[in-house]
């Protein structure tokens, strides 16, 4: 019998069942194709990194570069720890005096967990671009428009960096101040054990005459005999000082330890096997390749030095250059901020917006981190 045009038509559910289904599926596969894959840059912009404390661990020595503490939060908890350590070595005996930071125990397991690091490393507790977001009109402030220039992030750092050796300065005051009067006579100031070296005033040592009573007497601003802490403060760190007596003195150090002949005074042959080539990288002429074997550049700069024209440099006749033999503070702080604007300024117009900074966290505490990469793991939002 024949079938009815109705029995022969086939049905239309099972099709628009397998259409929902593959349509599901579909969704499905997209949704895990999202939300399972590599975090992209834009969700997650920074990779993340385990931040470390430097504390005694790693102090300025070996010719390393000058690491300042971007961020006060961090410099509080290194003091603390570096002052964990210092205390600890000096009841032990074992502390260096001179050195501006304790030395690292031979028993300290750089593996060791450290609560404070832990601390820095909890999103939750220690978030790094609020960090920022806190500290940038802190910064911004002169004037106060919304971007933060390199003069500003300089006097940032620098303030940092004073407090930091200020601290160490007040603390080697206490340890040496022995009967508690808040200043010191040379006789209390033990000499480092390694000053022994630098007796000979001809060595070739650039420390020659360092630790000794001239210095100290250099130091001594108001001529009482003791150093108080801006004056032990100086005399710690006379690449900084404002006192035109230490001033001088560094700039007789310079002339006695190149000073072959011993007439008091460098001629041309002295101030270019030592001084030149220690000055040549801050003057651009001077740094210009000379691989021809010229002494020109060299010439240019001693004429320009000996301004009495007797053919030989006397002491204050170094005091335009004193600061490049001896950088201050203030170099470090500009040569800190100047690597940081270089890195996370995006637009290029010598100036770090909040966006850039909140953008480049990492930079300002690019002297903590280790280079390992976790993965991306959201710790800034």
């Amino acid at each position: 019998m024949a079938q009815s045009p109705a029995a022969r038509k086939p049905s239309a559910a099972p099709t628009l069942v397998l259409t929902l289904v593959l349509a599901l599926a579909s969704a499905g596969l997209l949704f895990l194709l999202v939300h399972l894959s590599p975090s992209s840059p834009a969700q997650h912009p920074h990779p993340h990194r385990r931040l470390r404390l430097r504390g005694a661990r790693a102090g300025n020595g070996g010719g390393a570069p000058r690491q300042i503490p971007f961020d006060p939060v961090i410099a509080d908890i290194e003091r603390r720890w570096d002052d964990r350590e210092w205390e600890r070595l000096a009841a032990a005996g074992l502390h260096a005096p001179g050195m501006e930071s304790a030395p690292v125990p031979k028993d300290f397991d750089d593996s060791d967990p450290d609560p404070d690091e832990d601390y820095i490393n909890d999103a939750a507790r220690f978030n790094v671009t609020r960090r920022v977001e806190a500290l940038f009109p802190k910064i911004d402030v002169d004037p106060a428009d919304g971007a933060v220039t390199g003069a500003e992030l300089t006097a940032w750092n620098l303030a940092s960096a004073r407090r930091e050796v200020l601290h160490r300065t007040s603390r080697e005051l206490d340890l040496h101040d022995r009967d508690h009067d808040g200043r010191i006579a040379f006789s209390e100031y033990e000499r480092p054990s390694w000053a022994w070296r630098f007796d000979d005033h001809n060595s070739s040592n650039d420390g020659v005459g360092w630790w000794k009573e001239e210095h100290f007497n250099a130091s001594d601003m108001d001529g009482d005999g003791f150093l108080n802490l801006t004056e032990f403060n100086d005399f710690l760190h006379p690449a900084d000082t404002t006192n035109p007596k230490l001033i001088h003195w560094l700039c007789k150090e310079e002339v006695r330890e190149r000073d072959k002949d011993n007439d008091g005074k460098l001629n041309f042959q002295e101030f270019y096997n030592g001084l030149f080539y220690s000055i040549r990288h801050f003057d651009d002429e001077a740094s210009t390749d000379d691989s021809n074997g010229s002494d020109a550049p060299a010439r240019k700069s001693f004429a320009q030095l000996d301004l009495d024209n007797d053919g030989l440099l006397s002491a204050d006749e170094l005091k335009p250059i004193i600061g490049n033999l001896h950088p201050s503070e203030h170099f470090y702080a500009k040569q800190q901020a100047d690597y940081v604007i270089s890195q996370a300024d995006t637009d290029k117009d010598g100036q770090l917006s909040l966006k850039e900074m909140i953008e480049n966290p990492y930079v300002f505490y690019s002297a903590l981190f280790t280079e390992d990469d976790y993965g991306f793991h959201d710790e800034l939002r």
